[in-house]
């Protein structure tokens, strides 16, 4: 099986948030398990344990991706039900899983983009070793990607090993907002440090492997446009984008951190060996962009319209020295999220102007609807209005500014666990009743597959 320059359409979900059977089929508890399972962590007490059990629907769900019309499904694989203690021994039942999701999508024609981390990482590698505080876990990453390159690498050609890393460092251990919950000033750094070496020694056993195809990195940004016009908000614009999205895009393109993070952060910013360097240094094939949303960046406090995100800045805004505002005419998401389709435009532009060389998949973009779930089972106009506007931007990218984009995938193909927010956030294309498990495709899914079809290109 050989890549084709083919331009993907497709949806995008993660293990955790939809497979459901947390105590089902071999599978090992997650952080996301344990973190769920804690009072007061996630809204009104939910879980994943069931979630749109995907586990056992997934025939039904590769039939909704049929009659979208895509030709692409990226999902991840839950670490845990491949090694439930992290690593030892491998559940044969998991890799079954796996194996029959991948051959369907196939059979489909479906071309499965597998993320190898999307935030569960086993419960026992957290509480033996301290998870990303240790670079042992980046070792035991390394070991379960290469078992997974051989044990799917015959029908996958586009491998992801991890979903941002931005949230696991900052969300995980700065705020404690996600699993596993830490809050420390500090232990962002070394926590995405440890993912950072997670990523080059897996990339390393790819390539050293000789297994065909692409491998890279998915990355979230939000765009910073500057406030004003004048040079102390312009770099502060471009500070926060380089804190961003360059703090896990610059070691693995140009072998080391940002310089403005070197500057800012001193001691607190760990070293690079040589050899992890040299690990790191343009090993990634593409680079995978998740864009929600955009924001206007001061180096000073604005005015007017300030506004202070939930996170605090993710937690670093001293470290930055970057102040956040917006225009209050923008209209929000059900996540408070700012809907400006232009902000995606630049923001596809910025990446490609700064690793120019590198093909770029869009590998999350979307909405939860600002509407109560009775209005927004079938009739999301505002996600209707929110898929145009940003696929407008992406055509522009790509057709006006010839941003190298190879790919689209819509977050999320269905209603899911959105994290901290329990059920009470939809993103998906498709309704799902959590009590029921019953889906049913809304009219953003119908917009969708009309685009699909009228931007169809010719294998």
């Amino acid at each position: 099986m050989t890549d084709t320059p083919r331009f993907y359409w497709g949806t995008a979900t993660a293990a955790y948030q939809i497979e459901g059977a947390w105590l089902e089929g071999g599978k090992g508890l997650s952080i996301w398990d344990a973190f769920a399972h804690t009072p007061g962590k996630v809204e009104a007490g939910h879980t994943g344990d069931t979630a749109c059990d995907h586990y056992h629907r997934f025939a039904a769900d590769i039939a909704l991706m049929q009659q979208l019309g895509v030709n692409a499904y990226r999902f991840s694989i839950a670490w845990p039900r491949i090694f439930p203690q992290g690593r030892g021994a491998v559940n044969a039942e998991g890799v079954a899983f796996y194996n029959r999701l991948i051959d369907g999508l196939i059979a489909a024609g479906i071309t499965p983009f597998v993320t190898l981390y999307h935030w569960d990482l086993p419960l026992s590698l957290q509480l033996e070793q301290d998870g990303w505080l240790n670079r042992q876990t980046a070792e035991d990453f390394a070991a379960y990607a290469r078992f997974c390159f051989r044990a799917f690498g015959d029908r996958v050609q586009h491998w992801i090993t991890f979903n941002e890393s931005w949230c696991t460092a900052v969300l995980g251990y700065g705020t404690g907002y996600f699993a596993p919950g830490r809050s420390s000033p500090d232990e962002p750094y070394i926590a995405g440090h440890n993912l950072l070496i997670a990523h080059g020694l897996a990339v390393e056993a790819f390539r050293k492997g000789g297994f065909s195809g692409q491998i890279g990195l998915a990355s979230n940004c939000d765009w910073r446009e500057p406030l004003t016009d004048t040079p102390e908000d312009k770099a502060a614009a471009q500070r926060s984008l380089e804190f961003f999205y360059g703090w896990f895009t610059d070691p693995v393109v140009l072998g080391d951190y940002p310089a403005v993070m070197r500057e800012r952060l001193g001691a607190r910013l760990p070293h690079f060996s040589p050899e992890d360097q040299a690990r790191l240094k343009g090993s990634v094939d593409f680079l995978g962009l998740n864009h929600y949303t955009t924001h206007f960046a001061s180096a000073t406090p604005p005015s007017a319209h300030a506004i202070a995100p939930e996170d605090g800045n993710g937690g670093m805004a001293a470290d930055q020295g970057v102040y956040l505002s917006a225009d209050p005419s923008w209209r929000r998401t059900a996540m408070g999220w700012f809907v400006v389709p232009w902000g995606f435009r630049k923001m596809l532009n910025w990446v490609h102007k700064r690793y120019p060389n590198l093909p770029i998949y869009v590998t999350e973009n979307g909405c939860a609807n600002p509407l109560s779930e009775e209005e927004n089972s079938q009739c999301d106009q505002f996600r209707v209005a929110f898929l145009q506007a940003y696929l407008a931007a992406l055509l522009d990218a790509k057709q006006l500014d010839q941003v190298p984009v190879q790919g689209y995938f819509c977050w999320s193909l269905l209603d899911n666990f959105e994290w901290a927010y329990g059920y009470s956030k939809r993103f998906g294309l498709v309704h799902c009743d959590f009590a029921s498990g019953e889906r049913r495709p809304k009219q953003s899914f119908y917009f969708y597959q009309q685009h699909i079809r009228d931007h169809h290109e010719p294998d």
